[in-house]
C-alpha cells in the first residue's frame, strides 16, 4: 500500500478489504487522511484479489467529521481561471468512484462536509438509525461543498432536495437520508454491520469481471460528472476570494468546530458562529 497509514487500518479477508477510519479526535479529513486514502486507492486498484472495500469508523460518534478548516484556508485565495482539469480532492474521489470493484460506506456516526462527500463517492452507503448523521454545512461558512457534494447529491436526491441539503446546512438522520436517496438504507445499529458484511461477502463471491462490467454499465446510464465537478470547482474557487473568509473560519473554530463537543451539536455551533459574526459589525466597504 505504500507508506504505513497513520489515519486508518486495513484488513483483508476473502476478497473484502475493510478500512477502519481511526484519526482522533473526530476523524478529520486532513492532509494525512487524504494521503492515506490516495495510497490505499492505488493499492486496491492494483490488487486483483480485492473485490469489495468497506469503510467504517473506529469512533462510534464520527465517521468523518468534515475536511480540515485549516487546510482549506491554506488553499489559493486569489481569483482563478476556469478549471480545465480536476483538482486533487475531486480526482481522488473520482478514482475511488471509478474503481472496477464495489465500495461501501458503513456509517454509524457523523459524516459532514468532506466526510459526506467521501461516502457519496463510494458505490453504496448504509447508515444506522441510531447514530448516522449526514450534512453539508459549508454554505454557513461562506463556501460550498467542494468535493463533489453538489453534483452527487443532485443526482441521488434530485435538485430540490439537494438544494435543501446544501442551503439549509442542517443535519439529516439516517431515515431521512435514506428517503432522500443519500443512503441506500437506514438500519438498526445491531443489524448494520451484519448486513454490510453479508452483502460484501456475496458480491466478493461473484466473478470479478461480471461485477466490473455490471458497475460500468450502470454508470453508463448517467451523464459524465466531470463537467459538473469543474463547475463546482469554479464556484468553490470564487468563494475562496471572499475577504471575510478567514474571520468566518476563526469564528467557527472559536465556536467549537473540529472539537468533539462542538461537532456533536451543529445547531449550537452555527448559532455561536452567527453571533460571533454579528459581533464583528458590518462589513467595511
Amino acid at each position: 500500500m505504500g507508506p504505513e497509514p497513520t489515519t486508518l487500518r486495513v484488513e483483508n479477508n476473502a476478497g473484502v478489504t475493510v478500512v477502519t477510519l481511526d484519526h482522533p479526535p473526530v476523524n478529520l479529513l486532513d492532509v494525512a487522511m487524504m494521503t492515506d486514502l490516495a495510497h490505499l486507492e492505488a493499492a486496491v486498484r492494483a490488487d486483483p484479489s480485492v473485490r469489495v472495500v468497506i469503510f467504517r469508523s473506529a469512533d462510534p460518534e464520527f465517521f468523518v467529521a468534515h475536511a480540515d478548516l485549516e487546510l482549506i484556508r491554506r488553499l489559493p485565495r486569489e481569483a482563478q481561471p476556469p478549471p480545465t482539469e480536476l483538482g486533487f480532492f475531486h480526482a481522488l474521489l473520482e478514482r475511488w468512484r471509478t474503481l472496477p470493484i464495489v465500495t461501501i460506506a458503513e456509517i454509524d456516526g457523523i459524516a459532514r462536509g468532506g466526510g459526506s462527500e467521501l461516502a457519496l463517492s463510494l458505490d453504496l452507503r448504509f447508515g444506522s438509525v441510531e447514530g448516522a448523521v449526514l450534512g453539508q454545512p459549508e454554505v454557513a461558512l461562506g463556501i460550498i461543498p467542494g468535493g463533489s457534494g453538489t453534483q452527487r447529491l443532485g443526482r441521488l436526491a434530485g435538485r430540490a432536495r439537494a438544494l435543501e441539503i446544501v442551503l439549509g446546512c442542517d443535519d439529516f438522520d439516517a431515515t431521512t437520508a435514506a428517503a432522500y436517496g443519500w443512503l441506500n438504507r437506514a438500519l438498526p445499529r445491531a443489524e448494520l454491520r451484519p448486513f454490510v458484511d453479508r452483502l460484501a461477502a456475496r458480491i466478493a463471491s461473484y466473478p470479478r469481471d461480471a461485477v466490473r462490467l455490471a458497475k460500468g454499465a450502470v454508470d453508463a446510464a448517467a451523464a459524465d460528472v466531470v463537467p459538473g465537478l469543474l463547475a463546482e470547482q469554479a464556484a468553490w474557487n470564487e468563494t475562496m476570494t471572499d475577504p471575510e473568509l478567514d474571520a468566518r473560519f476563526d469564528a467557527a473554530l472559536a465556536a467549537g468546530a473540529q472539537t468533539r463537543a462542538g461537532e456533536r451539536d451543529l445547531d449550537a455551533l452555527l448559532t455561536r458562529l452567527a453571533v460571533g459574526t454579528a459581533d464583528r459589525g458590518p462589513r467595511r466597504p
